[in-house]
């Protein structure tokens, strides 16, 4: 048993999610800003990888005041707790997304004078001996109540949970930019497929701000 898993993320007309040089750059326009604002507080959590957070130091929170209201009055906490995969332990112990309900997940091979750290300014899980064990740990979500989990990358993450077959739905922004750069990010990286491809169910495609939202349901493999 595991979650229901959501990927989520903008790129550019051009495939890309990020530059060569991996930092932040605005694709999406206030109107899917919101949308993502809005899927962020109907899920249980959120999920980034620790390249995300390096690169980004994202908070995972949510940014309307409204939205906040609305899951307390639901009885839930104001923001989807955070989780970063992070096999090594290397997440900064300034990053903003450390704090109360925020879920550090490791591998037995990272260090542990970084996981007694990161222990202190957050709940740490370990799972899987080299890399963190996405199933055990998708299982373990499930266990405490995490019914949908919204993915906001990094490509990496994405191919891992993709080649697993641990997601459900994909949701990509295509803004109007283009970035270029036959190494910057597209928002499925990893080893890759060279057979056996990920299938979609085109679901939704509408125009929103300058780009397109497209919505896809994960079908399995050819």
């Amino acid at each position: 048993m595991r979650p229901f898993v959501i990927i989520n993320s903008a790129m550019s007309a051009d495939g890309k999610i990020s530059t060569t040089l991996r930092k932040q750059v605005r694709i999406s326009g206030p109107n899917d800003l919101k949308r993502v604002d809005t899927l962020r507080a109907h899920s249980d959590a959120v999920m980034v990888g620790i390249g995300t957070v390096i690169a980004d130091d994202p908070k995972l929170t949510i940014k309307s005041d409204a939205l906040k209201a609305m899951r307390t009055r639901q009885g839930k906490p104001s923001d989807p707790l955070r989780i970063v995969v992070d096999s090594s332990a290397r997440t900064p112990l300034s990053a903003s997304v450390l704090g109360a309900h925020t879920l550090i997940a490791v591998s037995q091979k990272a260090p542990q004078h970084a996981v007694k750290a990161l222990s202190e300014k957050a709940e740490v899980f370990v799972a899987g001996e080299h890399v963190v064990d996405l199933v055990a740990l998708l299982s373990h979500l499930k266990q405490r109540g995490v019914d949908s989990l919204m993915v906001e990358g990094g490509a990496r993450l994405n191919f891992a949970l993709l080649d697993l077959g641990l997601v459900d739905e994909i949701y990509t922004y295509v803004g109007n930019i283009v970035i270029g750069g036959h190494t910057a990010p597209t928002l499925v990286d990893g080893v890759g497929f060279t057979a056996d491809f990920i299938t979609l169910d085109l679901k939704e495609l509408c125009r929103m701000d300058d780009g397109l939202l497209i919505k896809w349901r994960v079908k399995g493999r050819t």
